[in-house]
């Protein structure tokens, strides 16, 4: 059924539009925007008081399927995704199997599809088995559906092998999205390494770990006049790092992390194992650091990094849990308390860093934008509704999370990919 959408002020990252306004969707695709377009037959949503934007595009989730379905599924993620009003997701390559054969990829594609919820595109791994020893077999991985590759969980520590895949990267039209982590020096740290570090008696993981894979593919990226991407930045010098190869010129781009400009490594002292992250949550100095990079361009998007692990698996010493947290339930409204409210960013900025900016990266040139002819992938935001984050609210399948019990303003109404409506709240604590 096609779309009208009543009353709405849009929000693209160029401004927002001066008019309230009407938007027609009809076969997936904005047809209309003007006042008081009138349609029969259609599905009307009155978006009065509300911000309208384009559907958010996250370069990197977890959605465990194949191999961890108890921890969440592509079904499960799917849902969470358009709850927190994203309409594109990038999936992570470190599954069991890995994704890294065509066939993998086509089955991910294929569950996405039968959910039909939000648009999802595997992202290949760069070695097989995400070993670091064998490059994939990249051209048939492009083929099959993949824009990206990467061995996320893991750096590809070789260094000779990191030139090769991103010279066979960019004669397969593919971005290579590093994890940025010297495992020698990381060593299986579980927190930010420092005094505090020392006080809890917790191994550290020192910010070289990030630095010297960011400066040494940086040099790499500079030689080749290839791009790489750096995922989920987490420190200081890794934002001045990559602020100064861009301005030299070098094909570089990278994302950060609500959890890593909201939290900083106090959260550790109370040994929540949702407050183990890959890279950690580092010092508050890294944490202004990110947001500085975030405003003034260095950090072209913001991802989640949503990584569900089960109540089990987290649910032990420190040490021993896997690092990770979910996110896509709360990243808009984080990045609406800590960077909007906070002045770092206006709403246009953060569509930016959450939509347009996402979509240019990995070259969608239909998405990221309400514009006529664009495709109908769109989110309906309530910049004032105030709401608390609760296990019960929680869509996605696990629940580790450190902002259990926050309370959050700004909570997406309703999602509508590919000109269908996927989701509206009916939740019962958003007016708390």
């Amino acid at each position: 059924m096609n779309v009208l959408i009543k009353h709405a002020t849009i929000v693209n990252a160029s401004g927002e539009a001066p008019v309230v306004q009407d938007i027609f969707i009809e076969e997936g695709k904005i047809t209309g925007i003007g006042p008081s377009i009138k349609r029969d037959g259609v599905r009307e949503i009155d978006a009065a008081g509300k911000k309208v934007i384009p559907g958010l595009i996250d370069l990197h989730v977890h959605l465990r399927e194949p191999g961890r379905e108890d921890k969440e599924t592509i079904e499960t993620g799917s849902r969470a995704a358009v709850k927190g009003g994203f309409t594109t997701i990038f999936c992570m390559p470190n599954t069991a199997p890995a994704i890294d054969t065509a066939q993998v990829v086509q089955y991910i594609l294929d569950q996405a599809k039968k959910v039909g919820l939000v648009n999802v595109y595997p992202v290949g791994a760069i070695t097989k088995g995400r070993e670091g020893r064998e490059i994939t077999e990249m051209m048939d991985l492009r083929r099959a559906g993949c824009l990206g590759v990467s061995d996320d969980g893991r750096s590809l520590m070789n260094a000779g092998l990191m030139r090769r895949a991103l010279e066979y990267a960019k004669m397969a039209g593919l971005l290579v999205m590093q994890h940025c982590e010297d495992d020698h020096l990381s060593a299986k740290g579980v927190m930010n390494e420092g005094a505090l570090s020392t006080l809890l008696g917790l191994k550290g993981d020192p910010l070289i770990a990030e630095t010297v894979i960011i400066a040494r593919d940086i040099e790499i990226a500079r030689y080749l006049g290839t791009r790489v991407h750096f995922m989920h930045i987490s420190a200081a010098r890794s934002v001045e790092l990559i602020r100064r190869a861009k301005a030299e010129g070098v094909l570089v781009s990278c994302e950060a992390t609500p959890h890593h400009f909201t939290l900083t490594e106090d959260a550790v002292k109370s040994f929540d194992t949702s407050t183990k992250v890959n890279p950690p949550l580092r010092s508050q100095t890294d944490v202004q650091a990110i947001k500085a990079g975030l405003k003034d361009g260095t950090i072209d998007c913001i991802v989640t990094d949503h990584a569900p692990h089960t109540h089990e698996d987290k649910e032990v010493e420190y040490d021993g849990a896997p690092p990770g947290l979910i996110g896509l339930e709360t990243a808009f409204a984080l990045a609406i308390k800590e960077l909007v409210a906070g002045g770092i960013l206006t709403l246009p900025q953060l569509i930016e860093k959450m939509s347009a900016g996402p979509a240019r990266i990995m070259g969608f040139l239909n998405k990221g934008e309400i514009l006529v002819g664009k495709d109908a992938d769109i989110a309906i935001v309530d910049m004032d509704r105030e709401w608390k984050v609760t296990k019960e609210d929680m869509v996605s399948k696990s629940k580790n999370s450190p902002f259990m019990g926050w309370t959050l303003k700004g909570r997406v109404m309703a999602t509508i990919c590919g000109g269908k409506v996927v989701y509206t709240d009916r939740c019962g604590n958003d007016r708390q």
